[in-house]
């Protein structure tokens, strides 16, 4: 059994970890409620774009996609893994670099780049896959704008021939207990599927329904974009606020451990310097 002192050491060590990562708790669950209301708030916007998108489609003739629809034979692909800057989140991280090289196996025998959005992701597949960028500053001031840069130049990929499919690879937001990885088709535009009825209203159209459907394809693929980093954001917050309640929990159980540990060696230590004290006393008496 470890003496009294090594214990006592332990238990200031796990007191010290319980308090951090309690505080670690505390933080992520107050950035957790901005950043789930954020994505909460965004959601409504983004599928009634897709539906406006819908609609308008399924109403004109031919390929009005034009270059963000073209499909070509794929030969190169680009996989934008979304992760964190920082870890202590679990599986967070873990989940979407699995599914990276999942999708790389996948497409085994073709060229599949990774451009990362996130520390984390480009810090790990670096050393098994090749990664083009990585613009995990976006999180340092995580606004519509500056992900409608990265969103521009995965679309300037596409639209220029550099790359024949780009997928984007992220944890969807469900709640502060479960992230669901997701895999999404950005560019070529999947085929319009949805079992709703398209609009057939007689509507007046200023500019043209081809000239509308050109201007929310950027629009919608900006705002998809958007969609997929903020629920990695709010994910990673959920993530971390679960592993480091599950982590104060352990340091809890394991104080109260070395506690009882060490009230047991305690009461071993004074029981034999009292049988000392008595065989002493019995020898004297001998």
């Amino acid at each position: 059994m470890a003496n009294l002192k090594e214990i006592r050491n332990r238990i200031t060590s796990v007191s010290s970890t319980m308090q951090i990562t309690a505080a670690m708790k505390m933080v992520s669950a107050a950035k957790l409620k901005k950043a789930q209301d954020a994505i909460t708030a965004m959601r409504p916007y983004a599928e009634k774009l897709t539906e406006l998108l819908q609609n308008l489609s399924a109403t004109l003739d031919g390929d009005v996609g034009g270059e963000f629809t073209k499909q070509r034979e794929i030969k190169k692909v680009l996989v934008v893994a979304i992760t964190s800057n920082r870890g202590l989140c679990g599986a967070f991280n873990t989940n979407v670099i699995k599914e990276v090289k999942n999708r790389a196996d996948y497409y085994a025998g073709k060229q599949v780049d990774v451009f990362a959005i996130g520390k984390k992701g480009n810090d790990i597949l670096t050393k098994t896959l090749t990664v083009v960028d990585n613009q995990s500053h976006v999180f340092d001031a995580l606004t519509f704008e500056n992900v409608t840069v990265i969103a521009e130049t995965l679309t300037q990929k596409f639209v220029t021939g550099e790359y024949d499919k780009i997928e984007l690879v992220y944890n969807q937001f469900k709640n502060a207990a479960t992230q669901i990885v997701q895999v999404e088709q950005f560019l070529p535009l999947a085929p319009i599927q949805s079992d709703k009825p398209a609009s057939t209203g007689d509507y007046i159209f200023e500019p043209s329904k081809e000239e509308i459907v050109l201007t929310l394809i950027p629009k919608s693929l900006k705002t998809q974009l958007y969609k997929g980093v903020r629920d990695s954001f709010a994910s990673e917050h959920g993530a971390r606020m679960t592993a480091m309640h599950k982590a104060t929990d352990n340091a809890t159980e394991l104080r109260d451990q070395l506690k009882l540990t060490y009230n047991k060696a305690r009461q071993a230590a004074i029981t034999n310097e009292i049988l000392e004290i008595v065989g002493g006393a019995e020898a004297l008496k001998g």
